[in-house]
C-alpha cells in the first residue's frame, strides 16, 4: 500500500480515536482542565515508544507510515495542547497553564521512555 494512503488511513483512525477520548474524558472529568488532550498525548507517546521498538525489532518499518505518522499523528495533538495552554492562560489560570505544560511534556516523555524500556525487555 502506498505510504501516502497509509498515512491518510491511519490519520483518519487516529483522529476518530482522539475524538472518542475527548468525549470520554470530558464526560468523566469535565471540561475545566484539558484532561482529554493530556490523556491523548501521554497515551500516544507511550504507544509511539512501543511501536518504535516493536516495528524495528520485528522488521516491520513499512508499517510506520500507517501506525506512527498516520494513526498516532492523528491521535496526539500538540496543536490542541498549544491552544489549551493559551486558553488556560487567557482565563487567568496561569498556574494551571504552567502545570499543564509541565505535565504534558514530562509525563509524555516518561511514558515514551517507559514504553521503550518495557517493550525492549519483552522483545529481547
Amino acid at each position: 500500500m502506498n505510504a501516502l494512503v497509509q498515512v491518510a488511513l491511519g490519520g483518519a483512525m487516529g483522529a476518530s480515536l482522539r475524538y472518542g477520548v475527548n468525549l470520554g474524558m470530558q464526560r468523566l472529568l469535565g471540561s475545566g482542565f484539558p484532561w482529554h488532550t493530556l490523556a491523548a498525548n501521554v497515551l500516544g507517546s507511550a504507544a509511539m515508544g512501543v511501536l518504535m521498538v516493536a516495528l524495528a525489532h520485528r522488521g516491520h518499518q513499512h508499517l510506520a507510515p500507517l501506525l506512527m505518522t498516520g494513526l498516532l499523528g492523528g491521535f496526539t495533538t500538540f496543536s490542541a495542547f498549544s491552544m489549551d495552554t493559551v486558553a488556560l492562560a487567557e482565563r487567568g489560570q496561569m498556574a494551571a497553564a504552567v502545570l499543564y505544560v509541565a505535565a504534558s511534556v514530562l509525563i509524555a516523555l516518561a511514558a515514551f521512555v517507559l514504553a521503550v524500556h518495557l517493550t525492549r525487555s519483552i522483545l529481547t
